[in-house]
């Protein structure tokens, strides 16, 4: 979908919530865009190996750092991350809405540093990121506070003698992702996670010896509207907007985060920010 589609559907939905009225729009502006739902979700499979029963994986995704979310409002969300003690973390892409533009300092690097978990932190790459020369500078915030890159790539999480594979694809849209690559291993692994921004490119993870999928990419629509549903979703964010899926016969288990922040148009209505706490459950 090209920028002036995007507008006019953005606008038409800006249109709506002036019709439902001032207080709606302020709200739709500078109220829900601010909230948070912290989401509890089990992930059940039988090949969850039994040292992997009650993992707590947390994701958090598409900060759009810069577009009306600051470093001040990350800093909130880490003390709200780190709450939670996960086991593990992982970030879904787009950090940063306009890389070329964001002006980069430590500050960004000390906040996602003081993100803790004992199974390590990893990302992979959104399109934002990727975008306006973002891909180098974007990956040196990330290692200078200690995440993994997983870019057709995995590593093995390992629990009281049992492993499981956390494997990430690069962006669909503007990197080379190769999902072959990403969870090519020695090891026979009973059960595999793989990380990919773009939810609808579910429709290929399926066909892989994948058990769950994690994306994020479409904000849930930013706007939804009473009996209209999403206004709009971004291109690969179509099909699967937010919230879970079984793809597939297999089937392949999706998660689609809504993420934290907003693009192009500053609005949130009827979908919240929200950051996932999964938790594994053998059954």
């Amino acid at each position: 979908m090209n920028r002036r589609t995007f507008l006019k559907r953005m606008i038409g939905g800006i249109i709506s919530i002036f019709g439902i009225g001032g207080g709606t729009y302020y709200y739709a502006k500078e109220i829900e865009p601010k909230l948070l739902d912290i989401h509890h979700v089990p992930i059940q499979s039988p090949n969850i190996p039994a040292g992997f029963d009650s993992y707590k994986i947390l994701q958090f995704s598409d900060t759009h750092l810069g577009f009306h979310y600051s470093i001040e409002q990350l800093k909130e969300l880490v003390k709200e991350i780190n709450a939670m003690n996960p086991d593990v973390i992982t970030f879904t892409g787009d950090l940063v809405d306009h890389p070329q533009e964001f002006s980069w300092d430590n500050q960004i690097v000390s906040t996602l540093s003081s993100m803790s978990a004992p199974d390590g932190k990893y990302w992979i790459y959104g399109n934002h990121d990727h975008g306006g020369y973002g891909t180098d500078i974007v990956k040196q915030v990330f290692d200078n506070a200690g995440f993994q890159l997983l870019k057709n790539s995995h590593s093995l999480l390992e629990r009281n003698g049992d492993k499981i594979m956390l494997a990430g694809l690069d962006d669909i849209m503007l990197g080379q992702p190769d999902t072959e690559a990403a969870i090519q291993s020695e090891e026979k692994i009973d059960f595999t996670i793989l990380l990919v921004h773009e939810p609808d490119y579910a429709d290929t993870v399926k066909d892989y010896d994948i058990d769950v999928q994690i994306s994020g990419h479409s904000h849930g629509g930013q706007v939804q509207m009473p009996l209209l549903g999403y206004i709009y979703t971004p291109y690969l964010a179509e099909k699967y907007v937010e919230g879970y899926y079984q793809v597939g016969t297999r089937p392949l288990q999706l998660y689609v985060s809504r993420g934290i922040g907003t693009t192009r148009l500053p609005y949130r209505f009827l979908c919240k920010p929200e950051v996932t706490l999964y938790e594994l459950k053998k059954g």
